[in-house]
């Protein structure tokens, strides 16, 4: 199983049809009840969910959209001052409520008429086959639920505002989401699971952790960075690498912590000239070839 797996907690439908989320002993909701039905209920949505009809609404509490407003503001300085000018742009052009959670299906409707992305919602885990074949077809598969509320600028799995300051924000660029679509074609293209993962593993150093040199600045467009109110501020002073596709897909990375490997991509050009490029032409043997060449 790829490490991505590790970035949900495991849901389980018991015999009685109830839905539960395995969380671990030191995710920050574990020793509380009201967080943990919450997030069974948000997952019991997700499966309840059938492709083409509309996204089940969740009926957020007050608290949760007060962790949203709290993140949204702070994050939104800090994209000013680190964030590429496409991701900016695109924040605007989206225009996600700054007050309040925003449904799935709602972000999506905002979406489509910008990129033709929408939205599919995830209990947990979604297979990699899976999750990176659909974006072919402009969907992408996201939580609903949001971190809990001890730790606002703090969650060890992917939670809504990942999914949505992070990449909903990214997907409003035609020049990102063109990105993503060739990331889903190529992993519909590869057959074996090596290659999957090579794919996997350069889209998680680009679109979950990429930067990029702009006006002579280091600044970040993966939405991994993008969306973390405390990486954000760190990324500049890792090890900072040029853009390599060799090396991304076969470097070792660790999310359970900050990322201490990132590569740079010289401009916007540069990102889709080698990654879009890679993405559009790959197949099992020429990853065979990265594969059987590479020294990390």
């Amino acid at each position: 199983m790829f490490e991505e797996a590790q970035y949900f907690a495991p849901v389980a439908t018991k015999d009685d049809g109830s839905v539960v989320v395995e969380l671990a002993t030191s995710h920050p909701g574990f020793a509380d009840a009201v967080y943990r039905q919450r997030r069974n209920a948000i997952a019991a949505l997700a499966l309840g969910h059938t492709p083409g009809d509309p996204i089940p609404t969740a009926e957020y509490t007050d608290e949760e959209h007060h962790v949203w407003a709290l993140v949204t503001k702070e994050l939104a300085v800090k994209h000013q001052k680190y964030a590429v000018r496409e991701f900016l742009d695109a924040t605007k052009r989206l225009g996600l409520p700054e007050d309040r959670i925003p449904q799935l299906q709602e972000v999506g409707d905002l979406l489509e008429p910008l990129t033709g992305f929408r939205y599919l919602p995830a209990a947990g885990l979604v297979p990699l086959r899976e999750f990176y074949g659909v974006l072919a077809d402009g969907l992408f598969h996201s939580t609903q639920y949001i971190r809990h509320h001890s730790v606002p600028f703090y969650t060890p799995e992917p939670d809504v505002i990942h999914e949505v300051i992070g990449h909903g924000n990214t997907l409003a660029s035609p020049r990102f989401a063109a990105l993503y679509r060739a990331a889903g074609r190529a992993a519909r293209r590869v057959e074996t699971d090596e290659a999957l993962e090579f794919v996997s593993k350069v889209f998680w150093f680009t679109l979950e952790f990429g930067v990029m040199r702009e006006d002579g600045e280091l600044r970040a467009y993966g939405a991994g960075i993008l969306s973390s109110y405390g990486e954000i501020e760190e990324f500049r002073g890792m090890d900072i690498r040029p853009l390599d596709i060799a090396a991304m897909g076969t470097t070792h990375y660790d999310i359970t912590k900050y990322q201490e490997v990132l590569f740079e991509a010289a401009s916007f050009d540069h990102l889709e000239d080698t990654v879009g490029t890679f993405w559009d032409t790959c197949d099992d043997e020429t990853i065979a070839r990265l594969l059987a060449t590479s020294t990390v």
